[in-house]
C-alpha cells in the first residue's frame, strides 16, 4: 500500500492520515481518517472484491439483531480486496447484554442450515449449501472436510480417526433424537469477536455467519473464555437450551480446536484428542 493505492479509495473526502491496526491474522487492518470521520478498513493482498462477500453477507444478517458494525465500500484496488467498515470507539459494557445481544441472534431462523455463499478461510473453503439436515451439514459439510485437510497436513493418525467415527456417529445418533431448528450464528464466537461500544452497546464483529444448531455458536464461548457466567445466565433466561446442552458442547469444540491443530500445530494435539477420547 502507497499513497496512489490510498488515493482510490472510494471515500466520500481525502484522508487525512491513516494507520495499521491489530485486526486478527488473516487480513491487513487499518483505520483511516479523514477530516470529519474514522474508518476501519481491512486489506486482503491478491483478493477479488469477492474475497469479504461473506463476511459483508454476514453483518447484513447479524444487524437484524444485534449492534455490528456496517459495511461502506468494498472493491479491489490493484489487485487487492478491501472492505471499509464505520470505525467504533471501545468502551465497557455488561457481560449479561451481551447474553441477552446473542439469544436475540440466534433467535433468527431459517428453513435450513447453511448460508448464502461459502466461506474461503485460510485452510479450506467451508461449503455452505443450504441442507435440510444439520446432522448430514455438520458432519459432511464442516467436520468431514476439516479431517481431510488435518490429514493432508500431516496432523492426524489413526488413533484419531477411529475415535472420530465414534463421535460422529454418537453425533448422528444425538441429533436424531433433537428438533434442532436453524438459528442465525456469528460462527466464529470467541472473545476477540465481541466489544462493548463507547456506551455499553454490546457489538459483534468479524461474523462467519451460518445457519445452524445454536449449541454450536455457543461451543465456542467456552474454548478460550471471556464470558462470564452473567452471559450465559442472561442468554438461558432470554432463549433457555435443551436440556443437555453441555454434554453436546464437544462435538462443537471439536470443530474449533481442530481447526486450531490444522492451522497452528500439535499445541493443540492434547485439547483435540481429550475430546476424543470420550468417545470410545
Amino acid at each position: 500500500m502507497d499513497q496512489t493505492w490510498l488515493n482510490q479509495l472510494p471515500l466520500p473526502e481525502p484522508l487525512t492520515s491513516w494507520q495499521p491496526v491489530s485486526g486478527g491474522d488473516i487480513n491487513l487492518a487499518f483505520r483511516l481518517q479523514t477530516a470529519t470521520k474514522n474508518y476501519f478498513m481491512k486489506v486482503q493482498p491478491q483478493q477479488p472484491a469477492s474475497y469479504f462477500a461473506h463476511e459483508i453477507n454476514g453483518l447484513k444478517q447479524l444487524g437484524q439483531a444485534v449492534n455490528v458494525p456496517h459495511p461502506l465500500f468494498n472493491g479491489q484496488i490493484k489487485g487487492d480486496a478491501f472492505l471499509i467498515l464505520n470505525w467504533l470507539d471501545e468502551g465497557h459494557g455488561a457481560q449479561a447484554d451481551l447474553g441477552q445481544a446473542v439469544a436475540r441472534l440466534h433467535q433468527v431462523h431459517h428453513d435450513q442450515f447453511g448460508f448464502f455463499e461459502n466461506h474461503h478461510t485460510k485452510a479450506l473453503v467451508k461449503d455452505n449449501s443450504f441442507n435440510p439436515s444439520w446432522a448430514d451439514f455438520y458432519l459432511h459439510q464442516r467436520l468431514e472436510p476439516e479431517v481431510a485437510t488435518a490429514v493432508a497436513a500431516g496432523r492426524w493418525n489413526d488413533w484419531r480417526n477411529a475415535h472420530f467415527k465414534r463421535m460422529a456417529a454418537q453425533f448422528v445418533t444425538d441429533c436424531q433424537q433433537r428438533t434442532i431448528t436453524p438459528s442465525l450464528l456469528h460462527g466464529d464466537l470467541w472473545a476477540g469477536n465481541f466489544m462493548f461500544t463507547a456506551d455499553g452497546t454490546p457489538t459483534l464483529i468479524d461474523p462467519d455467519a451460518v445457519f445452524g444448531d445454536r449449541e454450536f455458536d455457543l461451543a465456542m464461548t467456552t474454548i478460550f473464555g471471556g464470558f462470564r457466567q452473567a452471559f450465559y445466565q442472561a442468554y438461558q433466561a432470554a432463549y433457555p437450551l435443551d436440556e443437555g446442552w453441555q454434554t453436546r458442547l464437544p462435538y462443537y469444540q471439536f470443530y474449533y480446536l481442530c481447526m486450531h491443530l490444522i492451522l497452528f500445530g500439535e499445541g493443540y494435539g492434547p485439547a483435540v484428542d481429550r475430546i476424543l477420547e470420550q468417545y470410545c
